[in-house]
């Protein structure tokens, strides 16, 4: 069973190894950061309040990052992928929301999959020049239908 909280200050040592896990797995991924770094992100994002861990057997597997309409990030161990971790996250953030946008690089077919099979509409696409990996991505939004 899926169990949802707000992140504390103790996870993130667990949210940064499932981002460092991601990139690390990710041939088409830049190394950019250690998992040093990647934790210490993971801290500033759960102390501004924006994290919600998916646990399982008492153990972090997964987590959203979310500042507003804004998803920043949603990301589950690779063990857990295609168990409904993240459509439960997702699930959460929509439930709470009448709108949510995010980016998603074009190489991650995986998670364009997953965002247009849970209502999101591509806006807009870039060359991404304007993120920290230089990688094309693409901007979605999903919209409350009822809103």
């Amino acid at each position: 069973m899926i169990v949802l909280r707000p992140a504390r200050s103790t996870d993130a040592g667990s949210v940064g190894a499932i981002l460092s896990e991601f990139t690390r797995t990710t041939d088409w991924m830049p190394h950019l950061h250690t998992q040093a770094q990647a934790i210490a992100h993971a801290g500033r994002l759960i102390d501004r309040g924006w994290v919600t861990v998916a646990v399982h057997d008492n153990m972090v597997v997964g987590f959203a990052a979310c500042d507003g309409a804004d998803l920043d990030a949603l990301f589950v161990a690779a063990f857990m992928r295609g168990q409904g971790v993240g459509t439960t996250l997702l699930d959460h953030l929509r439930d709470n929301a009448d709108r949510l946008e995010l980016w998603t690089f074009q190489a991650n077919e995986a998670a364009q999959k997953f965002y247009i099979k849970h209502g999101f509409q591509e806006v807009t696409r870039t060359d991404g020049s304007r993120n920290d990996e230089q990688l094309p991505d693409i901007q979605f939004e999903w919209k409350r239908e009822d809103a």
